[in-house]
């Protein structure tokens, strides 16, 4: 692109002649070329200017009156495509029913491309939040370039004309145009020096509850998500990994596995073995047949007790590093009532519905690969490096995701793709099994947090200390990886950033070393710190024989928007009244990725038997809620998310090889499981905040704390095993 149309700030200052316009229009229209391979002869087709004008990086509109929008993050389940094109048709004045909405790719991003598109990503619930001032910059940038060629046209004020409805007319009613008639003359119009973003009285869009853009096509078949790919001359592979952390292949016996119908060819990588066939089963099945010798890595054998033990006493080797110590927290730790308690946290897995897979073509001039993906700008540059050809000769074409929750951070399935495509000359859609994507995957980290605090006269905090213990998920994604004794903030986020005013704080993290390849995952850094915080302030009300809410709030005179999600969700969940034998409720509260949220978890523990999750109350200040419809599902499958995880998620070790392989023994939570969520929505004109990961983040403290009620037993690690009063 070579005119940035969005700023990060609410005015754009700098105009574009003519030219220079017309020639990044055409370069944008390779926007949403998707079902092209990236060929020189596909590029030219899809650019022509005579075709089509775009209007901005975000918005493009053809003289037909085909309006796409192009939005900077991936669809994986969260709705996102839907509420970034509700911001920019806001301002653009079209209804979403009105629209196409495909997704920006790095191929067609030139390094004067606005920021929100340089580096392509989704994650961290950090979408709404960066494209809030920018998506809506674009459509009013395109709204306002329209009405210029609108009243150039008819020789009149720019502000005696409307833009509605997809078109343009005066007030009078004497002229009308569509914006397709007027795409031409718009290209030729400067860029305006001033945006004004309209005011929230005048949104027809934002705030209301509308249908996602991409269920029709996921109801009626027609979505295609990475595992969907076809390619004409496509064969199909199978992937194994190694059995163990380490191993390499050694030697391979495909005698039986050549004789299999459809197969075609059996490739290594050293590290990973693929069978290529005609069909996905012929490749399974050929899988199934070939006989590997792996040969083992040369580290120490370990099991979950090793690694657990690991974690725990690197505080005796590993110097902690400081995230914040208020002066005076040594002395104020000595005075009053001293609690402390330990908690440990297990290593999780992803689990997406839809595994693992990417289909890849390497030619000697360029490379095609089509994936769902969190990070294509990432992942182009992997791809680069494994094929050594040049980025520009690479294309990514991202696909919807069927889950994700940070596996799809990482680019290690896409470059082992990759490798194994530079052995054959055909496109291959390169897929892990369940069983594979499982056992090779990137796990969240086990930690072990020490935390402690002392209590004054009062009951409150004088002092808090909280030493997080774990693994670094941040060095396999920074360059070079990251360096001894520098701080992961992920690692401490949503610890540092409690809700609460506390007068010494001091946050430490160590960082541990295990074998374990680890990575991001759903809440990341909030999802483990806010379970020990918000259990900790659970204890420390117990410890003085207050009520949870009541300690809370006592804690909160600064954070006006945390008292009223606690006060809403009181008053929505009933807390006060009182519950049967063996019934509980519990409390969590966090400020996590821009967003403020409280949920209070009822549930019923019968003797003898598991406990049944009763029902939800979530309330959550988001700022602007730009779509409540995907909001409350995006709460919803968050807590659900966390759920299953604190009830049925741990990822356990044996003999360097993950234990785990499929549903039956890393449960998911079931249906019949599911309780009853009701979820309130509070009316804020703060800038939007995120929401993916707020659901998960507040389930794992709020159901734990709900089993102490109901049993008298604290959870400080899970899964969760509670058992009833005796």
């Amino acid at each position: 692109m070579s005119s940035p149309l969005v700023r990060r700030i609410d005015t754009i200052t700098k105009p574009l002649s003519r030219r220079r316009f017309i020639a990044a229009g055409s370069l944008l229209l390779a926007f949403a070329s998707q079902r092209h391979a990236y060929g020189e002869e596909n590029f030219a087709k899809e650019t022509d200017p005579q075709s089509f004008t775009t209007l901005g990086g975000l918005v493009r509109i053809d003289s037909d009156g085909l309006i796409t929008l192009i939005v900077p993050n991936i669809e994986m389940g969260q709705g996102i495509f839907t509420a970034e094109a509700m911001m920019i048709a806001e301002e653009l004045e079209v209804e979403l029913d009105a629209v196409k909405v495909v997704t920006a790719l790095p191929q067609e991003v030139t390094g004067v491309a606005p920021e929100i598109l340089r580096s392509l990503s989704t994650g961290g619930s950090r979408s709404i939040r960066k494209g809030w001032v920018p998506l809506r910059q674009a459509g009013a940038c395109a709204r306002l370039m329209l009405i210029a060629a609108a009243a150039e046209q008819w020789n009149l004020r720019p502000e005696t004309l409307v833009a509605e409805n997809g078109s343009v007319r005066d007030k009078a009613g004497v002229h009308h145009a569509t914006y397709g008639a007027l795409v031409h003359d718009a290209a030729r119009q400067n860029i305006p020096d001033h945006v004004a973003l309209k005011s929230p009285s005048e949104w027809k869009l934002i705030g209301r509850p509308v249908p996602r853009v991409d269920i029709p096509a996921k109801v009626n078949g027609t979505a295609v998500f990475g595992i969907d790919v076809r390619i004409p001359g496509m064969a199909t592979a199978a992937v194994i990994g190694p059995p163990t952390w380490g191993a390499t292949v050694h030697r391979i016996d495909a005698t039986a596995t050549k004789a299999i119908p459809g197969v075609l060819d059996v490739i290594d990588i050293s590290t990973h073995v693929a069978v290529v066939a005609t069909s996905y089963w012929a490749a399974k099945k050929g899988l199934s047949a070939l006989k590997i010798n792996w040969a083992p890595g040369g580290g120490p054998t370990v099991s979950s007790s090793d690694i657990r033990e690991i974690i725990q006493n690197s505080v005796q080797s590993v110097s902690e590093v400081v995230a914040c110590d208020d002066p005076g927290t040594d002395a104020a730790l000595e005075r009053g009532k001293r609690i402390e308690s330990t908690y440990e946290l297990p290593f999780l897995a992803h689990a997406p519905m839809e595994p693992l897979n990417a289909t890849v073509h390497v030619r000697p001039d360029r490379c095609d690969v089509w994936v769902g993906t969190q990070v294509p700008t990432r992942a182009r540059k992997a791809v680069s490096k494994v094929t050594g050809l040049p980025e520009d000769k690479i294309a990514i074409h991202n696909h919807i995701i069927g889950g994700s929750f940070g596996r799809r951070l990482s680019t290690d399935f896409i470059e082992q793709a990759a490798k194994f495509a530079c052995q054959i000359s055909r496109p291959v859609k390169f897929i892990w099994s369940r069983e594979e994507d499982l056992r090779q995957d990137l796990f969240r980290p086990a930690y072990f947090d020490r935390i402690k605090a002392s209590l004054g006269e009062d009951g409150l905090p004088l002092a808090w200390s909280h030493q997080i213990t774990g693994q670094s998920v941040a060095d396999r994604f920074t360059p070079g990886g990251l360096p001894e004794g520098k701080l992961d903030s992920d690692a401490v986020a949503g610890a540092i950033e409690t809700p609460y005013t506390i007068p010494h704080q001091r946050i430490s993290w160590i960082r541990a070393h295990t074998p374990v390849p680890v990575g991001w995952w759903r809440g990341v850094g909030p999802a483990h710190n806010v379970y020990v915080v918000e259990s900790f302030m659970d204890e420390l009300a117990a410890a003085v024989k207050a009520d949870p809410i009541d300690y809370r709030l006592r804690l909160l005179g600064n954070n006006p928007r945390s008292v009223t999600v606690l006060k809403k969700a009181v008053l929505e969940s009933d807390w006060a009244s009182p519950l049967p034998e063996n019934h509980g409720r519990g409390v969590a509260l966090h400020n996590a990725f821009g967003s403020h949220c409280a949920i209070i978890t009822e549930i019923f523990v019968p003797p003898g038997q598991a406990v049944t999750i009763r029902k939800v109350t979530a309330v959550v200040d988001c700022g602007v809620a730009i779509n409540k419809n995907g909001l409350i599902a995006q709460i919803e499958g968050g807590i659900l998310f966390g759920f299953s995880a604190a009830l049925h998620g741990e990822i356990t070790i044996k003999n360097n090889a993950i234990e785990q392989s499929n549903f039956h023994n890393f449960s998911l939570m079931r249906i019949n499981e599911t309780p009853e969520i009701n979820t309130f929505i509070i009316d804020s004109h703060e800038d939007a905040g995120g929401i993916g990961e707020v659901g998960t983040t507040a389930a794992f403290a709020s159901l734990g704390n709900a089993l102490f009620d109901a049993t008298g037993q604290r959870h400080r690690s899970y899964p969760f095993h509670p058992a009833s009063k005796k």
